[in-house]
């Protein structure tokens, strides 16, 4: 019988404190979230948490950047910009917690300018696809962040942050495929050269 290996064991411990408190944090927020019930749900103590991470904060830090990443990633950016808006549409519908995660960092850490440090790093890839398609002539002229971030907007009409209606994945196919329509023919609207 051998035991399992003290950095596959932090490892686990890690990764449940991170999965625990990605739901706290989307629940909660930063101010609403306890350490106590991660910590508890995660079958860990105070000292490992602070150990790993620092702080609560830090671990928001932490799960918010590892959250902007899982966006990214899966769901990179492609030359048709309507495309890119429904596939982003539809990782919210899986994902509403990592939304509820950007929310909450708006609200209790950046109210304004862009919601992480390093944004132009992160999205130059993305404004540099949108820039190769104003060369192309398939997109309008005009600042790409500012394009960007019009798009992100529409995709999230009926995301968890809307102030209209927060979707879900348990609703209808039909609704979702009348709302990708629409979804889809507005941005290429928005966004069409000339």
């Amino acid at each position: 019988m051998s035991a399992q290996p003290r950095t596959a064991r932090g490892t686990a411990t890690r990764e449940r404190i991170v999965e625990v408190a990605t739901r706290e944090f989307a629940e909660y927020g930063i101010a609403g979230a306890r350490v106590e019930r991660i910590v508890a749900e995660a079958s860990t103590n105070k000292a490992q948490l602070y150990g790993y991470f620092g702080s609560k904060e830090k671990l928001f830090d932490t799960i918010f950047t590892a959250s902007l990443d899982q966006i990214v990633d899966a769901v990179p950016i492609g030359p048709d910009l309507a495309d890119w808006a429904v596939r982003l549409y539809d990782r919210y519908l899986l994902r509403p917690d990592l939304i509820r995660l950007a929310t909450w960092a708006r609200l209790e850490r950046r109210p304004a300018g862009h919601l992480v440090e390093n944004a132009m790093e992160r999205t130059g890839h993305k404004l540099d696809a949108i820039v190769a398609e104003q060369e192309a002539g398939t997109v309008r002229p005009g600042e790409p962040f500012d394009l960007m971030a019009m798009v992100i907007a529409m995709s999230m009409a009926w995301s968890p942050v809307s102030n209209v209606y927060a979707a879900t994945a348990g609703e209808a196919a039909e609704v979702h495929e009348r709302r990708r329509g629409l979804l889809r023919e507005s941005v290429r609207r928005a966004v069409a050269a000339g």
